[in-house]
């Protein structure tokens, strides 16, 4: 298992497949999912995990197992995706966490974590959340980044349009740095 980053309560890793139960556990709850509008099958999680695995590969990163350093507990994911918007890649900080381990700051530790990744160990200067409008505390989470909204646009999920905000935080171009 590879620890990408460190927090000072967290390790993010990649995942691995024996991290499909733990997985399973935020995608299947209809709670923790509720802005996806439904909780995945076991197929769906599966391919989810094989998404993860393949953005580890392909790109060097993903979403990552997050895990809490005092009790070893997965806590949830949280990470960077290559995201289509409106047919433009964004770089994107995506957070999906167990629903024992809401409001205590961890969405917000480890996202904090993965943006600094992106702009620092990237070289990235433009990172997206992309949310929905009814999800208020991701919304949060995103704004506690530094982040603001740039625009409203829908993202078609499962045979439905789903109103999204996003989420932007530009540094200014840096010499020999991407987008």
């Amino acid at each position: 298992m590879k620890t990408i980053l460190t927090t000072p309560r967290l390790t993010l890793r990649e995942m691995t497949r024996a991290d499909r139960t733990d997985l399973a556990e935020i995608l299947q709850d209809p709670e923790a999912m509720y802005a996806y509008e439904h909780a995945f099958s076991g197929e769906e999680v599966d391919q989810w995990l094989d998404r993860q695995l393949e953005r580890y590969a392909r790109y060097g990163f993903g979403l990552w197992a997050v895990i809490d350093h005092v009790t070893g507990e997965w806590v949830g994911q949280c990470g960077l995706t290559i995201q289509n918007v409106e047919n433009v890649e964004e770089l994107e900080v995506g957070y999906l966490l167990k629903r024992r381990f809401w409001h205590r700051g961890y969405a917000r530790e480890a996202a904090a974590a993965c943006r600094d990744y992106a702009f620092n160990a990237l070289g990235r200067t433009r990172l997206v959340a992309c949310v929905r409008v009814n999800n208020a505390p991701s919304r949060r989470v995103a704004e506690y980044l530094g982040m603001s909204v740039e625009r409203i646009f829908i993202k078609h999920y499962y045979d439905m349009d789903m109103p999204h905000a996003l989420y932007v935080q530009e540094l200014p171009e840096r010499k020999g740095k991407t987008r």
